[in-house]
């Protein structure tokens, strides 16, 4: 039986249009609101802020949750591999949780499923930070707990993903994207720079008490969400034969295959370097306690300026020049970091990194989410979840195992190189050669495939 789907402004749930978006304009301008530049435009939607808001928040809580619970880690295994191994528990759910979780948000209410697993990563941060502060806490303690906690997020990105599209008109896909980039990679700084005087002061367990409030605020913003979402599920089907239905549409959507397989090259030689920052930052460029938080400051510092950058591009040919290269400075930005010694130069490279990093990915994500329906969203982000996120997963583990016999700068360098001959070779094939050309130009409302 065909899996059908229905149009942008009629979801299952109420969907908001540009009348409803621009009645909130006169609101604002009648409290003396400026939202500044067009690149902020699509938070003049009432529940985007509010879903923006409860993002900067949880990605504040994530990304310090990432630094505390990796120096803690390395203070008590004074080994690479037992990060990896800690950092691969927490990104192995999204091969196994998220093809369910996407069948979720399309099956049930995309803000429910949120405020569910906010509430589960309020639960599990707290537990976190009373066994820290407690002094019981074990590396064996921190797998498992990393396990309930990648299992949360696994959950929540794919909801959240697929509900931005139904909180802005259409044609602000990208710009909403992009601030919600914003929120994830901008709160990179504000996670870890809110903790780093508590890691070398109070202790890991001060700052997972921190990520506990934060997690509590993006639960409350989250409820206060009004637009109701639900994808397209046929209920007459098994549960696998609707998780196969987004499967099959990443499969059978040449343009859509083409965007992940760049997408799980890059995660895997760019973006797995979580594992190897804190040797890196001790042995390299001999800063300790919270050099991993500097470094992670300075990478999301730079992605924000570039996310914020792209949330005002317009045109779809050079969106696809950016793509290409910031693409390239992806696998350039790893190497520069390798080679260099000394904090300074360092935070500089880690800088660069962020910025073409979450370039690309905010890219890569506009994309997908133009291309595919409402009705199957949900589960086409649990299918790009679980091929990013195992991979993600399975190269952090590997970048922290071997950086105990070799070093993290060749990792970073080989890694970098790598994925410069992937953006080469992708040249070289008409579909991606045609998106670094002239930019997403197909239209995203095609029919969904048979299951």
């Amino acid at each position: 039986m065909p899996v059908t789907h229905q149009p942008y402004t009629s979801t299952m749930a109420r969907v908001r249009s540009d009348a409803d978006c621009y009645d909130e304009v006169t609101i604002l301008k009648s409290t003396s609101v400026r939202w500044g530049s067009h690149r902020l435009e699509a938070l003049k939607s009432r529940d985007f802020r509010t879903m923006w808001y409860a993002s900067v928040f949880a990605g504040a809580a994530s990304w310090a949750l990432i630094v505390a619970r990796g120096s803690l880690v390395y203070t008590i295994s004074d080994s690479s591999m037992w990060v990896g191994l800690v950092t691969f528990a927490a990104m192995v759910p999204r091969v196994i949780v998220t093809p369910i979780s996407g069948y979720l948000s399309d099956r049930f209410d995309r803000r429910t499923v949120m405020a569910a697993m906010f509430g589960m990563s309020v639960v599990h941060n707290l537990v976190l930070a009373v066994l820290a502060l407690t002094g019981i806490i074990d590396t064996w303690m921190l797998i498992v707990l990393a396990l309930v906690d990648g299992s949360a997020r696994a959950a929540q990105v794919p909801a959240t993903q697929a509900l931005i599209p139904n909180l802005v008109p259409k044609r602000l896909l990208l710009n909403a994207v992009a601030l919600h980039q914003v929120a994830g990679q901008g709160s990179r700084v504000i996670g870890p720079a809110v903790i780093a005087p508590l890691l070398l002061t109070a202790g890991p367990g001060s700052a997972f008490a921190i990520c506990t409030v934060f997690y509590g605020i993006s639960l409350i913003q989250t409820l206060r969400i009004r637009t109701a979402s639900t994808g397209v599920v046929d209920t007459s089907q098994s549960l696998s034969k609707n998780l196969v239905a987004g499967l099959l549409y990443v499969y059978r959507t040449p343009t859509l295959l083409a965007i992940v397989v760049l997408a799980i090259f890059h995660c895997g030689l760019t973006m797995s370097f979580e594992s190897m920052l804190p040797v890196l930052s001790r042995e390299q460029l001999s800063e300790d306690k919270a050099g991993f938080a500097y470094l992670m400051m300075a990478v999301g510092a730079g992605a924000m300026v570039s996310v914020v950058f792209l949330a005002g591009v317009r045109k779809e040919s050079t969106r696809g020049r950016l793509f290409l290269n910031l693409g390239v400075l992806s696998g350039l930005a790893p190497v520069v970091l390798a080679a260099s010694t000394g904090m300074p130069a360092g935070l500089t490279a880690a800088a660069l990194m962020g910025a073409a990093q979450a370039g690309f990915m905010t890219l890569t994500h506009s994309m997908i989410q133009a291309i595919v329906p409402d009705g199957v969203r949900g589960r086409v982000g649990g299918v790009y979840s679980v091929h990013v996120g195992g991979m993600m997963a399975t190269a952090n583990l590997l970048n922290g195992t071997l950086s105990d016999t070799l070093n993290a700068p060749l990792l970073l360098t080989v890694g970098g190189i790598v994925f410069i001959v992937v953006m080469f070779v992708s040249w070289r094939v008409a579909t991606t050669r045609r998106i670094f050309t002239h930019g997403l130009q197909m239209d995203p409302s095609g029919p969904l495939p048979s299951v």
